[in-house]
């Protein structure tokens, strides 16, 4: 169970879809698709409506490259998506974002998680969801320590840290960062390595997010973005089968159905 503001997400034999909202115009496979309030709203009902557990909703490309925005236009993406939000949609709501300033206005606002991509672990970002009540994704991001056993004690440190922060294990999630200052035979390892880097850490939620990635391009002829999801949904059940329990996606209605699918296979192997 990973809990968070509010309530709590059951991952026991059930693997959750973490839907994703980008609302920026740059991001690498969907920029500019919903920098509108109206068409970012349409798309969140849309995700919710295609069996999405959590949304999780981002303002600013932290694809290969990126120029980083200020936490201040940051905050001017993701509020007024946020107040229309209201009342359209029920599911929990994940900010993407490493200014602990906009995950604390977000958090105010109604947000229940905040998603922290910036490998910092002393960025006070536990500690503000302490406060909140609120769940965090505390994701890998170091570059030359890509090595399983290297993302396994990272993986322990933040736990460490998280709770020394009074932020307990259960309202942690852990995401190996499948793209982030590695290269692409280290993300491969990482996926065929899950086992490996969860051995020894409590019974704590694992995130993968591998998406459209270089990763997936990387082994099928580096086909557009959008021709991704095959290779997507291949990533995804190794991992899912390596013992991943949320898969964060840009293609909801299909990673749930293979999802569910992978899930029943994992239980007959699990009880045969």
């Amino acid at each position: 169970v990973w809990k968070y503001r509010g309530g709590a997400l059951n991952l026991e034999g059930r693997t959750a879809v973490m839907g994703i909202l980008n609302l920026t115009p740059d991001s690498f496979s969907d920029g500019g698709n919903y920098s509108t309030v109206q068409k970012a709203v349409e798309r969140a009902v849309q995700i919710e409506k295609e069996g999405a557990a959590l949304l999780d909703i981002g303002g600013q490309s932290i694809r290969p490259g990126y120029t980083p925005v200020s936490a201040e236009e940051e905050w001017q993406r993701l509020e007024p998506v946020l107040k229309a939000l209201k009342g359209r949609v029920s599911l929990p709501i994940s900010i993407d974002t490493y200014y602990p300033q906009v995950a604390e206005k977000a958090l105010e606002m109604g947000a229940t998680i905040i998603n922290d991509v910036s490998n910092s672990r002393e960025n006070g970002m536990a500690g503000l969801c302490a406060r909140h009540g609120a769940g965090l994704v505390m994701m890998h991001n170091d570059a030359g320590h890509n090595t399983p056993q290297q993302v396994n004690a990272y993986f322990k440190e933040a736990l460490k840290m998280a709770g020394q922060a009074g932020l307990p294990a259960d309202y942690v999630c852990l995401d190996p960062g499948i793209g982030f200052d590695k290269d692409r035979q280290e993300d491969v390892r990482l996926i065929a390595s899950l086992p490996l880097v969860m051995e020894g850490l409590p019974d704590v939620a694992l995130l993968v997010g591998a998406s459209r990635k270089r990763v997936v391009g990387a082994f099928c002829g580096n086909p557009p973005f959008s021709q991704r999801l095959p290779g997507t949904l291949a990533v995804h059940t190794a991992a899912q089968l390596g013992g991943a329990h949320i898969l964060r996606v840009h293609d909801v209605a299909p990673a749930v159905q293979a999802a569910a699918v992978t899930d029943a296979i994992r239980q007959e192997w699990q009880h045969g």
